[in-house]
């Protein structure tokens, strides 16, 4: 099991998947087999819902490489959650990781 934290749209993602790795498009992460939580009781986490909403029928989905915060092996599945990136000291990686092509 694997816990991702990415961002995504000025906020943080952190969701939990069993399969990662380098994907088939060059500078992206590829997360499949997304976990979600059971619906065992009647409380109902809205970011848990809202993750598990925008991801319902993704077999795969494909992260930029600069987007990913952290990928983290673990042991059980936590709370998928969506949390601002304001004030959470994340400063993401430059736009472009390709150097700048010289001038002519």
């Amino acid at each position: 099991m694997y816990r991702i934290t990415f961002l995504n749209k000025g906020e943080v993602y952190e969701v939990y998947a069993r399969s990662v790795g380098q994907g088939s498009l060059y500078g992206f992460l590829e997360v499949s087999e997304m976990v979600f939580g059971e619906r065992t009781t009647v409380v109902v986490d809205p970011a848990e819902e809202r993750i598990k909403s925008e991801f319902e029928g993704v077999t795969s989905t494909f992260i930029p490489m600069h987007h990913v915060l952290r990928v983290d092996a673990v042991e059980r599945q936590g709370k998928n959650r969506i949390s601002s990136a304001d004030g959470d000291n994340v400063t993401p990686f430059p736009a472009s990781f390709y150097p700048n092509k010289p001038a002519d």
